[in-house]
């Protein structure tokens, strides 16, 4: 266990952490995964090699931090975009296309995401990391289909579209040519073709 975590962070440790994670997002992004070194880390902060153990017990704490940087982004995205729809079905548009953030859809943040999705087996924080993450995502779906459709196919809805996301960004890893527009579209398309005349038509109505 780091000192830090032994009491209470200051106001300057918490500076200081921000700065770490801000730093390692930036080492990531250029480097990828395999590159996350606790100097590229320190160097990119401008702090000696030897602090980062001081904030962080180890790799995967700091990449358990990048990760959740970018959800926080990814979070703050959809947010926006929810705030300008004025139907369903931009609801609907909203939701998928924020997210796949165009600053963060890119194969390096894809590999995190798998190794993320490694790490829950035997990770608590990340495994609850993920049901946050699908939580939230069922959530403003339910937005979308509440009254809509059957809560029968609103579960399944839901289901595939979070399976979806979540092949699409782990494509994304191994396939540097598939973009955001292409993995938008093909989720959207699969919702349409499991949707009847009516539902789809009911999409098209003012969000009251």
């Amino acid at each position: 266990m780091t000192v830090a975590a032994l009491r209470p962070r200051t106001r300057i440790e918490d500076l200081r952490r921000g700065e770490l994670i801000a730093a390692a997002h930036r080492v990531f992004m250029e480097h990828g995964l395999s590159g996350l070194t606790t100097a590229r880390i320190c160097a990119a902060a401008g702090m000696s090699p030897g602090i980062l153990s001081y904030y962080f017990e180890g790799k995967d704490e700091v990449l358990y931090a990048v990760v959740r940087l970018n959800n926080r982004a990814l979070v703050q995205d959809v947010v926006v975009r929810l705030r300008r729809a004025r139907t369903r079905r931009e609801r609907l548009y909203a939701i998928i296309e924020g997210n796949f953030p165009a600053d963060f859809y890119e194969r390096n943040v894809a590999n995190a995401w798998l190794s993320v999705c490694a790490a829950s087996a035997r990770n608590e924080r990340f495994a609850r990391l993920q049901r946050l993450f699908h939580a939230r995502l069922a959530s403003n779906l339910a937005s979308v289909f509440d009254d809509v459709v059957s809560p029968e196919l609103q579960g399944n809805l839901i289901l595939s579209i979070g399976a979806q996301i979540d092949g699409l960004w782990l494509r994304k890893s191994t396939d540097q040519g598939l973009d955001r527009a292409t993995a938008v579209t093909v989720i959207l398309r699969s919702v349409d073709a499991q949707l009847d005349p009516e539902a789809l038509a009911r999409l098209q109505d003012p969000i009251r």
